[in-house]
């Protein structure tokens, strides 16, 4: 029988990640300390998962850091995949949301990721499928539970 692991009871997983991934301090923190490990000798390969990544973004890191130190671990602007919708039609879409969509047309008393899929092609010609709708949603600060009573 082997020891007790230390339980965390009042964060979750998801939450700790988040909180990670939140603030640029952290991120950087992060990356700083798997450079460490690197220093110490073991593996990228074995780093990959203990850091949650690939072996390769952990070399990716060490060659960022050896080139620019520190700086090259933030995060730069213009990188990842550009948002489809600017964050003025993010503003606009949030206000439609606190309405109800018998508002705009439709039938029913809550929104559904569909009906908010629709509405974005219709208005913003704009194609999202309903799982992406979903992480659009949270994005711009609504809940599951505030948004979407009747699907799924």
């Amino acid at each position: 029988m082997g020891r007790k692991v230390k339980q965390i009871k009042n964060y979750t997983t998801e939450q700790v990640k988040a909180l990670i991934e939140s603030d640029e301090n952290y991120r950087t923190g992060v990356k700083l300390y798997a450079i460490l490990q690197l220093t110490r000798g073991y593996s990228s390969r074995a780093l990959e998962g203990f850091f949650l990544t690939s072996f390769k973004q952990i070399c990716n890191w060490a060659d960022r850091f050896d080139a620019e130190g520190v700086k090259g671990l933030h995060i730069k602007q213009g990188r990842g995949r550009r948002a489809r919708l600017t964050v003025e039609q993010r503003d606009q879409l949030k206000m439609v949301l606190s309405k109800s969509p018998k508002e705009f047309g439709y039938s029913s008393a809550n929104w559904s990721g569909w009906m908010i899929s629709e509405y974005i092609k219709k208005t913003y010609q704009v194609q999202y499928k309903q799982s992406a709708v979903y992480q659009l949603m949270r994005k711009i600060g609504f809940s599951f539970s505030q948004w979407d009573k009747t699907s799924e």
